[in-house]
C-alpha cells in the first residue's frame, strides 16, 4: 500500500493519504493570524477543504476531528463557523480542548481524518 503526501514541507507534509485514509496535520489560519477564533477557524476549514479535495475526498467523509483552542472561552464562537461547515448527517466524531498553542497570533488548530471512497 503506497503513501502520498501533500504539501510536503522539511519538517512535516500537511496530509498524509494511506490506503482509503487522509490524515492532516493540524492546521492553523495562516491567512488570519490575529484574528479572532470565528475568523480563524473559517480560513482553517477553508485550508481543510482544500487538502480533502487534493486527497480525492471531502468533509462528507471526515471520519475524526481534533480541534485545540487557546482559550475556552472561543468555543462558542469556533462551534458556530463548525456548525455550519459541517456536513449535515456526517458529523465525525471529535474531540476539543484548550491548549497553549505553537504561536500567540493562533487562537485555533483543527486535525482531522477522512475516508476517501
Amino acid at each position: 500500500m503506497s503513501v502520498k503526501r501533500i504539501k510536503v514541507g522539511a519538517r512535516m507534509s500537511q496530509a498524509v493519504v494511506h490506503g482509503n485514509v487522509v490524515r492532516t496535520a493540524g492546521q492553523v489560519a495562516l491567512n488570519a493570524p490575529g484574528k479572532d477564533a470565528a475568523e480563524q477557524t473559517k480560513d482553517i476549514l477553508d485550508a481543510i477543504d482544500g487538502l480533502l479535495a487534493e486527497a480525492g475526498t471531502d468533509k462528507s467523509n471526515l471520519l475524526t476531528a481534533n480541534i485545540w483552542l487557546a482559550d475556552m472561552a472561543d468555543f462558542k464562537a469556533m462551534n458556530q463557523v463548525w456548525d455550519a461547515w459541517v456536513a449535515e448527517g456526517n458529523t465525525p466524531t471529535r474531540a476539543c480542548v484548550e491548549s497553549k498553542l505553537a504561536a500567540p497570533q493562533f487562537n485555533v488548530e483543527i486535525a482531522v481524518t477522512a475516508a476517501i471512497e
